[in-house]
């Protein structure tokens, strides 16, 4: 208030007129707001370029690939210049407020509305923090969306790293101006690009001029996270821990008023749609279609679908994660680099990968549970897709209340709708159908929707994972002792957290394991016995069904595990590599698909199955030598030998009589994978 600054002032500058040290604290707190609200002060792109070109960084990349590439170094610098024109932004105050306008009209064409939660965690840490924003990616929107709604609020639109195949006349331009600055998806080997780069993001970090990137590189295919790409984040810590030692000069980053720079903190962020722009794209990727570059013929090709129904989008602003206690954590705060050319200690690197994982993690613990996602979980659990509609609605408030009872985060959010009204949107959205029925209305999945539908159950997946764990076990085994269920979960449990960034560490999971047991028991999906055994309810109970219904969602994974780890102990250790078996257990995952009622390709998606593969060697079950070849001991076989306690006879046999495959079709099928991947390659490159 002006009555305390009168007081300081008094107090420690009694020399000086209080009012002039009043003026001089509210210019302070001036510049403050207008550099929150505007950025740091930027010069013209031009300039920003002239400037970088005579940094220190980028003088000595052009002396060092003068000297390596035996060219002259008039060549050289003009590869570098070239190389800025190609990365550096262009932002436009003026055009950003021009945008606003045009997405304010698209949100409220295309979408229902933008719920926002937890801007508030932005807000409280904009003035002190300088702000590296780390959302999903789903949508080509999703661009817009975060610049959208951080303008409207009054914050400075972030810098975002955008791929260079979005450098396209009109849509780079469009982006450029909007703060976007493009790199390469891939630049390994090129010396001079990566100078460039890094010393333009060290320009960018040094203004405290806040950051946004996609930690997973690319959009996710299937609605689950992708495993976390580091290079973005490498980047940004190697230029957070470079030391300048003059304020002039070649030493100084492009526009820097100072040595200094706020410390960085990350803010994950989850995005979830009701339906997506490109759904059918998807679809047809999934199904083994080329994936679709991001591209403006893309954009075009999305935004065709406006007249269309596409519900609710959702904003949701995850834990925040400040990077000096990350770099505490791993014993890295005392690192300190002098050029773009300092190799990042070990301990830094581990705290990069990290970093990267407790991103994941937090992104998913501000999940936002909607109707379609709960929709799509219930009736996709079904062996028909379909339910009684007066069963399906108390399937969706059973689940409603097991989130609240054993609340993943408090970040989660929870549609605010009866089980009836969850169904009246999706009718709404035209993603599931009523079946009338004299004996009563049925719904059902919309002929066509499956596929797109299990994108949607996939965003919230880790929400219900547990408690779908613990009733499977007491489903399929009518009754079970506690320390059983404990004992199975904790074995299993690295390859859930691994494969969908569950939260907890193993010590946090036997009090966690309560909470659920107790969610489940309180609405009475499974029963005690009074002693330390769990059983199942009478079979053809509500409950019952209820309890099957639930037990379904971590039925993929776990047989997707035991499929690969029986693959592996049938070859025989030191006989397979790691690729085989990834390329091996997506085959037979594409066969295994077809027992659903509709062919789930995200069932046999490579990735996850090379998540299982890194988290078996992370966990010590198997090791791989020089040529990546596979050994493993009897830790293996013994994981395996629960299988049965959670899959049932017929699913078991199918899985012994799959992965029963001879050297000579292992070689037969190697051969017809490298001839796809070359005709693939062949006709990109055409």
């Amino acid at each position: 208030s002006l009555r305390s600054l009168y007081q300081q002032a008094l107090r420690n500058m009694p020399n000086i007129p209080p009012a002039s040290y009043i003026i001089q604290h509210l210019n302070q707190f001036l510049e403050r707001q207008r550099e929150l609200v505007l950025g740091p002060d930027i010069s013209d792109r031009r300039n920003v370029m002239d400037e970088l070109l005579q940094s220190e960084g980028i003088q000595q990349a052009i002396l060092t690939e003068t000297v390596r590439s035996n060219r002259a170094p008039s060549l050289v610098k003009a590869e570098a210049r070239k190389d800025l024109q190609e990365i550096v932004s262009d932002y436009s105050n003026s055009a950003v407020r021009f945008f606003e306008l045009i997405l304010n009209w698209l949100w409220t064409q295309l979408y229902d509305g933008v719920e926002v939660h937890n801007f508030q965690t932005v807000r409280d840490n904009a003035d002190q923090y300088h702000i590296v924003y780390v959302p999903c990616h789903r949508s080509h929107i999703d661009y817009l969306l975060l610049s959208f709604v951080i303008y409207q609020r009054g914050l400075m639109v972030p810098h975002i790293a955008a791929g260079d195949n979005l450098n396209v006349p009109v849509l780079g331009e469009f982006l450029r101006r909007g703060g976007g600055f493009f790199i390469r998806r891939s630049f390994k080997g090129d010396f001079l690009y990566t100078s460039v780069f890094k010393e333009y993001l060290y320009s960018l970090v040094s203004r405290d001029a806040p950051l946004e990137y996609f930690i997973e590189g690319g959009r996710s295919r299937t609605g689950r996270l992708l495993p976390p790409k580091t290079g973005m984040l490498a980047m940004t810590i190697h230029a957070q821990l470079r030391q300048t030692h003059v304020t002039s000069g070649l030493n100084a980053p492009a526009n820097s008023k100072t040595n200094s720079s706020k410390p960085i903190i990350f803010i994950p962020a989850y995005i979830g749609y009701e339906r997506l722009m490109e759904g059918s794209t998807y679809v047809g990727e999934l199904l083994g279609k080329p994936k679709e570059a991001e591209s403006i013929f893309g954009v075009i090709k999305a935004a065709r679908k406006i007249e269309r129904i596409f519900g609710k989008v959702h904003l949701n602003f995850g834990e925040p994660i400040l990077l000096s206690d990350v770099l505490k954590k791993y014993h890295a705060e005392e690192v300190h680099l002098k050029s773009n050319q300092d190799i990042l200690p070990d301990n830094t690197v581990k705290a990069i990968s990290g970093l990267a994982v407790n991103i994941m993690e937090n992104i998913n613990r501000a999940a936002v549970i909607t109707p379609v996602s709960l929709l799509a979980l219930v009736l996709l659990a079904t062996p028909k897709h379909a339910l009684d509609e007066d069963v399906c609605i108390k399937q969706l408030e059973t689940y409603q209340h097991i989130a609240q009872a054993a609340a993943y985060d408090e970040r989660i959010k929870l549609p605010n709708l009866t089980g009836r009204e969850i169904i009246a949107h999706g009718l709404q959205l035209k993603l599931i159908r009523r079946v009338q029925h004299l004996l009563g209305d049925m719904i059902s999945i919309e002929e066509g929707q499956g596929v797109l539908l299990t994108y949607f159950r996939n965003n919230i997946l880790h929400l219900f994972i547990m408690p779908s764990f613990i009733a499977a076990l007491v489903q399929h085994n009518g009754k079970i002792q506690r320390d059983e269920i404990m004992r199975i979960i904790f074995t299993l449990y690295p390859f859930l957290k691994a494969e969908l960034f569950l939260k907890w560490n193993i010590e946090e999971l036997p009090q966690e394991l309560e909470r659920e047991i107790a969610a489940l028991m309180q609405n009475g999906l499974i029963l005690n016995d009074g002693y330390d055994s769990l059983y199942s309810p009478a079979p053809n109970t509500e409950e019952h069904n209820q309890l099957s219904v639930l037990a379904a969602p971590v039925q993929q994974s776990l047989e997707r595990y035991f499929m690969t780890l029986l693959l592996i102990s049938q070859q025989g250790s030191g006989k397979v590599t790691v690729q085989h078996v990834q390329d091996l257990s997506s085959l037979l995952g594409q066969r295994l698909s077809v027992l659903y009622e509709f062919n789930s390709p995200e069932f046999f998606d490579k990735t996850l199955f090379a998540s299982f593969l890194t988290s078996l060697e992370a966990q010590g079950y198997v090791q791989t030598d020089e040529q990546n070849v596979l050994h493993f001991d009897h830790r293996l076989t013994d994981i395996a030998q629960d299988a049965h306690r959670v899959l049932n006879v017929d699913t078991l046999n199918t899985l012994h009589q799959m992965t029963s495959v001879s050297d000579e079709e292992i070689q037969i099928a190697m051969m017809s994978l490298a001839r796809k991947k070359e005709k693939r390659h062949r006709k990109q490159a055409s």
